[in-house]
This record gives structure tokens, sequence and C-alpha cells, in this order.
């Protein structure tokens, strides 16, 4: 059962997107589950929400198997701390390998990659790419790198990448942009929404 949410906030479970949730599991940057995250849902303003079904809906249209698929979205400022207290922890070499090989937990900070407020706790900031659907399977498009490589590689515009590469990124931040959202250069899946209506605050309130 959902608990009650701050009013303009909303879950989001449209069954047609796929609900990752990183942070809700020991698969991502810090290899734990991330303090604040106690169930794997997603949560959003009720603007965003709305317009990301809106985007869903596009792919529909196309008729084609697209999907989004959602890594983050709503993230209480505890998690951000807890990103905090981890960048103070020993290197755990498998992950550094793995999510930023070329940068140090303090340049990850200095560099913009990690904030000590993040957008995402303003509740209108969405990280997401997209899938092609068959049957009760998923794959997901080449975008070049992991979810939450940290590195040029991974910034929307690089040309270290393959064409092909370019072109699904440019797919995904084009249909982004019609709907509203805005990117974060160093980071391709990272959206968020325009006029998004709790831009000074930062809310705490755990995902349950």
């Amino acid at each position: 059962m959902h608990e009650h949410l701050p009013e303009g906030f909303v879950y989001l479970d449209d069954p047609r997107i796929i609900y990752s949730i990183d942070y809700a599991t020991e698969d991502n940057f810090i290899g734990r589950k991330v303090h604040g995250y106690e169930d794997k849902v997603c949560i959003l303003t009720e603007i965003t929400a709305k317009t990301i079904q809106e985007i869903q809906d596009e792919l529909d249209s196309m008729q084609k198997g697209y999907a989004l698929k959602i890594f983050d979205a709503y993230r209480p400022m505890q998690a951000v701390r807890d990103f905090i207290n981890w960048s103070e922890e020993d290197e755990l070499p498998f992950l550094r390998a793995k999510y930023h090989p070329y940068l140090t937990k303090t340049e990850l900070f200095e560099l913009g990659y990690i904030s000590d407020h993040s957008s995402h706790a303003r509740g209108s900031t969405v990280d997401l790419t997209i899938v092609t659907r068959s049957e009760d399977q998923h794959k997901d498009w080449d975008m070049g790198t992991i979810f939450d490589f940290f590195g040029e590689e991974a910034h929307t515009e690089s040309k270290d990448v393959s064409l092909d590469i370019q072109k699904n990124r440019k797919f995904l931040c084009d249909l982004m942009v019609k709907y509203g959202f805005e990117n974060f250069y160093q980071e391709w899946w990272h959206y968020t929404l325009e006029g998004e209506p709790f831009p000074d605050t930062y809310f705490d309130f755990a995902i349950k």
C-alpha cells in the first residue's frame, strides 16, 4: 500500500513504463541500497508524472514497442547525504572500474556529477532511457554507457560514441525537450521539467 505523499506528489505506476529504480537495489555506483529508498517505487511531482505519461503515449503511437525505463525519479535529501558520506569511504576498485574509472570520488563532486543539492530532491527530475519491448522482455537502447557512468563518454552530445548511439541519445533528448524537459549535458539520461512546481524546495521524505 502506498504511503501518503506531500501535496503535489504522486506515485507513477503506469504499467507501460519500466521502473528500474537502481538506488533501491545494490546495482548502483555505491554498491548498496541508498538511504531513503525503502521501496522500489517511482515518485514524482504530479505535473512531471503526467508529462512522462504523455511521452509514453507518443512512444505508443509509433507502434514499435518503445517504452520508457526509469532509473531514478524523486530522490530524498537523505540519499544525497548518503552519497556525501560514501565519498569519504575507501574506494572499491570494482565499482570504480564500472562507474568512474577516470575520476576520483572527490572529482565527481568537483565536476558536478554528484551535487550536495540534487535537483532530484525537488521531485521534477527523472533519469531514464528507452527500451524496445517484445512479449514479456525488453531490450535497452544502446546509449553507449550504463546509467551513472561518470565520464565524458556519457555526455549527451559526446562524439566519443558511435553515430548510432549519438542518434539514440538525440532521439531521447528531442523527445524529452519536446515535452518541456531540459537535459543535464553531462548525463544523457538526466532530465528536469522546465517550470517545475518546487524550484527552490528540496524534500526529504523517504521513498516507500
